[in-house]
């Protein structure tokens, strides 16, 4: 009908513009068309999609990572938890993920055009270099990952019960506390960026070609969850290592290493122990990248 000739019209034009935004002008300069606050509004709208969906599942996820229990346990602990408190913590992922998001596709996309407007050096290296800055400025947000930690840990439930009094809470403490766990984000924001952006297009090449809007969906749906399964896999250590640094308030700021050497020894100096949850992390990225990529490439198309 009308309509689909409409959307295939739509999609054609904005395939055509992405697979164009580095080209040449007649005095063989690049040139990169920005247009980027569509951008931000739909990674905004994609990280809200993904969360109301996939809340639960990160919850199961973080009590694994934090003290290394099975799936089975981690599942019997927010039963006990009860349905009350099943969504307990979620405004701090929704005010800080859809930020982040924002951030990480629209400033991926404006910092490309700066750069492949004002450096000589080839593009792929300036868009990694665009998706590492991004993500490094993604870190300006980790006192909502922070607070989002202590919400999700049951042994702070009776120290404050919503995201404001956990905000107090740490204030208590100095400004620095807010950035407790920093050291792992940025280790984890800036080189995962760069793999997404820089690996996401020949991902999709490798995809049977798509002809209608529905396998235009499938395929970005394919192509994030791969990804986002494969880098949540690759970095779930340094996720680990996180959640252990940033359930504690108060206290010595330890490094990375020390604290990672201690999850290492509590847990018997196996690998296995170290990813126990990383198969649950595996599918939970699978789903919610996959969701992610498609409602943004989704929007992209629309707008």
């Amino acid at each position: 009908g009308p309509f689909r000739k409409l959307m295939k019209s739509r999609m054609a034009d904005s395939e055509d513009l992405l697979l164009n935004k580095a080209k040449e002008d007649q005095t063989g300069n690049r040139i990169v068309k920005v247009n980027s606050g569509k951008h931000y509004f739909c990674g905004y709208c994609a990280a809200i999609t993904n969360i109301a969906v996939t809340f639960p599942i990160q919850k199961v996820l973080f009590r694994q990572q934090l003290y290394g229990v099975r799936t089975r346990d981690a599942i019997c602990q927010l039963q006990k938890d009860g349905i009350r408190n099943l969504y307990r913590g979620i405004l701090p992922p929704l005010m800080q993920k859809s930020t982040t998001l924002a951030l990480m596709f629209g400033l991926y996309e404006d910092l490309s055009s700066v750069l492949l407007r004002h450096i000589s050096a080839p593009e792929i290296f300036a868009r990694s270099l665009a998706a590492v800055l991004a993500g490094t400025t993604e870190a300006v947000l980790t006192p909502f990952e922070r607070v989002q930690t202590l919400l999700q840990d049951y042994k702070h439930h009776d120290k404050f019960t919503n995201t404001y009094q956990a905000f107090r809470v740490l204030r208590e403490h100095g400004a620095r506390e807010y950035y407790r766990g920093l050291v792992p984000i940025l280790l984890r924001n800036g080189p995962s960026n760069a793999l997404f952006f820089g690996l996401r297009g020949p991902i999709k090449q490798c995809l049977p070609e798509a002809t209608t809007y529905s396998t235009h969906l499938i395929n970005d749906f394919i192509c994030g969850g791969v990804l986002g399964a494969m880098l949540g896999f690759m970095f779930f250590p340094v996720n680990v290592v996180k959640a252990r640094m940033q359930s504690q308030i108060g206290g010595e700021f330890q490094s990375f290493s020390t604290v990672f050497m201690k999850i290492w020894v509590e847990r018997d100096r196996k690998l296995t122990h170290l990813f126990r949850g990383a198969h649950l992390n595996y599918h939970r990225s699978l789903i919610s990248w996959g969701i992610i990529n498609a409602t943004y490439e989704f929007l992209l198309k629309l707008l």
